[in-house]
């Protein structure tokens, strides 16, 4: 018989450098979970992501243990980090703050495509151009 799943727990971590501290460990500590196994797993597991926000979703079951699975990092991330810029436009459609190649938005749309309620790259794409255009960032190319 199947573990029944007491709580679910939506966090956002830094690959690779969970730590006990807040806003980790408290949220950890109201369910019940062992902060430091959950820290040792999570850094073993997001390792290869260094820098890159990983959305987590923390499954605790009626025994107090616990499962995981991670996301891919939000889009709007993604898509900083390839302009190389730290925040997007506060209005962005009067102020750009950058500009984002086709070949860009497809690398980006690759990688979240997993996670996306996409059927296929080309549909992946477009909700990546609607992200950046939202941010304040020109799609050219």
């Amino acid at each position: 018989m199947a573990k029944k799943i007491t709580k679910k727990l939506k966090l956002v971590i830094a690959g690779g450098k969970a730590n006990p501290a807040p806003p980790i460990g408290p949220a950890l500590g109201q369910a019940g979970i062992n902060i430091g196994e959950f820290v040792t797993k999570f850094n073993a597991a997001t390792k290869d992501m260094i820098g890159d926000l990983v959305p987590v979703q923390v499954f605790v079951y009626e025994d107090r243990t616990f499962s995981f699975v991670t996301k891919t990092p939000p889009a709007s991330s993604l898509i900083m980090k390839a302009i190389k810029i730290d925040k997007g436009s506060g209005k962005p459609n009067t102020s750009k703050v950058g500009k984002i190649t086709r070949a860009q938005i497809k690398a980006i749309a690759e990688k979240k495509l997993p996670d996306l309620n996409a059927n296929d790259v080309a549909g992946a794409m477009k909700i990546i151009e609607g992200s950046a255009r939202s941010m304040g960032v020109d799609v050219i190319g």
